[in-house]
Order: C-alpha cells, then structure tokens, then sequence
C-alpha cells in the first residue's frame, strides 16, 4: 500500500500517519509520498519520498479521501462504532460533521516518545513547552492565538515554580505552507503589543526578559545538522508537558502523550469534540484523546476571555496540572 497525500500538517498527524503505522505493523506499507521535511514522522517506514513543496486546506486534491478516515472531525454516526465497549456512546451520536470520533479500527498512533528520547536536553529539564501560532485561518485575520500578557503570565507561573520554558511560534518560513499560512505571510503579521514602561515588543522579545524562558528557533540553531522537525522530535520527547493553541500545533505534541493543555476557540466542530453530555461525561472516542488520554481541554466559547484578554480561568487550569 502506497500512502501519498499534502493535507494540513494536523491532519496528516492524525488521519495518515496513524494508517501508515497500522499497515507497517502488518507488513503492508509499500511507501509513503509526503510533504518535505516529514519523513521523520513516518521513522517506521524505510521508504518515504518528501514529494510536496506545499500543503492544502482542500481535502479534495489532498489526498486524504482515499484513507480510513477521510474528514478529521469523523462522521455523524461513528460514536455507534464503539457501542459495545463504550456506554456513553448514544450521547455522541448523531452530531452532524462528526464531533472527533473516528475509525480507529486501521489506525495506530507510533511511541514517538520512546523512539526519540535522548540526553541532549538535560540541562533545560524539568521544561514545558509553549506553543503558539499567530495565523491567518480560512481568510479571518489572526484570532486564536496568547497574547503578549498571556504569555507573561504563563511565563512568570512556570518560572516561578522551577519549570523551564520552550516557546515556539513558527515564523511560517520554517516547512511547507498552507494555504492560511500564506495568507500570514503576505499580510506580514506581526504579533506584539505595547507594554507600559518598554514600549513596542514582540512575543519573542519577551523571552529575552526571562534567564529560563528559551527560544525553540535559538535551540535549532544550536542543531545544524538536524532538521527543524528533528529537533522538535528530539526535544519534545522530553518535555514534562506542554501548553497549546488547538489544532496542528496540539496534535503534533500530543504524540508525546504528556500533559497537555490545549486552549480551544471559536470552533464548533472543535467544541463539539471537547463538549461533554448532561451527565458530565466525556467524549473520549475523539481523536485528542485517543492520541494522548492526558489532553487537557479549556475551551473559551466564542472566545470571550480572548477577545477581552482575560485568561484568570485558564491560568488557574495550567496552576492546576502544573504544580
């Protein structure tokens, strides 16, 4: 079986990778045609062609309709699929566009951590990872994305409980681009904000204020001889957890099944995988939590606390797991 498709960089994570793992695990993968730079992701495989110079929002042309599970949201009826193992599945049925629950019977998520665990991060440990993203998303401006008081509030709670930090924000300059990651760079954002006393700075200037926060692009380049997704393998692999933005950047750490906070936003289909039934009871079918059963969902309705850069709710969730 030959697997060849340039989706968006979660979906690939979660619809491809986990099928090609699946039919190496039976002697049936062939090959796997992807984007550049991904091969890493495939480890398993000793045949992968990094083909693809670009990737596409477009499921039609991306290669993703002739996999298991071809829509990274499932389908309406899927929570039926689990009926025998699962008693709350009738409260996650019948959700149109699906709510996260896929197949998963030709899908298997690799050991990422224990395949890429080493000893060249020691000196940064115990360290969490931020990642964050500030892109344009299906022609809207930047919305989902922590803001420059955001980030000093995480930075200074982690710090000041003995964490290290990793911040990560790609500049869109570092992998092949979507078609929203485009959009950022023709429109040149920039994310900053005024800060009373310093002035205009950046969330990467921000970072020069602390001795533990580190920048990941300044590590990379302490790496020359590995890959941009070399080094976030080999990095990740030993991160106490990690603090995300939902979507790509949450599935890619999720891979490392650490604790994970992921601030959802302003996404029904989102929302609808994290919501819970009457009873309180969880969707655990979706795909987050198949991938990684320690994600931490907070989920900011229509992004009110973003909108009016408020985060005391979300704060209080990271004091929560990170201790």
């Amino acid at each position: 079986m030959i697997i060849d498709c340039n989706p968006e960089f979660g979906v690939e994570l979660t619809l491809a990778v986990p099928y090609a793992y699946w039919l190496h695990k039976r002697g049936e993968l062939e090959k796997v045609i992807t984007s550049k730079g991904m091969k890493h992701f495939y480890f398993f495989c000793n045949n992968v062609e990094e083909k693809y110079n670009f990737r596409t929002i477009d499921n039609h042309i991306a290669g993703v309709e002739v996999l298991p599970n071809p829509w990274i949201f499932g389908f309406k009826n899927n929570a039926k699929l689990y009926k025998n193992e699962w008693k709350h599945w009738k409260s996650f049925s019948m959700v149109e566009r699906g709510c996260g629950i896929l197949d998963y019977s030709k899908w298997e998520v690799p050991d990422y951590k224990k395949q890429f665990s080493n000893d060249n991060f020691n000196n940064l440990k115990p360290f969490v990872v931020i990642c964050n993203r500030y892109n344009w998303e299906h022609g809207i401006p930047p919305v989902g994305y922590f803001s420059i008081r955001c980030l000093y509030e995480m930075f200074n709670y982690l710090t000041e409980s003995g964490y290290s930090i990793i911040y990560k924000r790609p500049l869109n300059t570092e992998f092949p681009l979507d078609q929203n990651e485009i959009n950022t760079i023709q429109n040149q954002e920039k994310l900053v904000a005024d800060v009373r006393g310093v002035g205009l700075i950046s969330d990467y200037d921000l970072t020069k204020y602390y001795n533990d926060v580190y920048l990941f692009d300044d590590i990379k380049d302490e790496y020359l001889n590995l890959t941009y997704n070399e080094v976030q393998l080999n990095l990740f692999a030993n991160a106490e957890g990690f603090i995300s933005m939902s979507g790509g950047s949450t599935l890619l750490v999720n891979l490392f099944k650490r604790p994970t906070i992921t601030y959802c936003y302003n996404s029904s289909d989102l929302r609808k995988c994290f919501w819970e039934d009457e009873n309180k009871n969880k969707n655990i079918k979706n795909f987050y939590y198949m991938v990684n059963p320690n994600i931490v969902p907070f989920v900011d309705e229509e992004c009110v606390d973003m909108k009016k850069d408020r985060y005391d709710k979300f704060l209080k969730v990271i004091m929560e797991t990170f201790k």
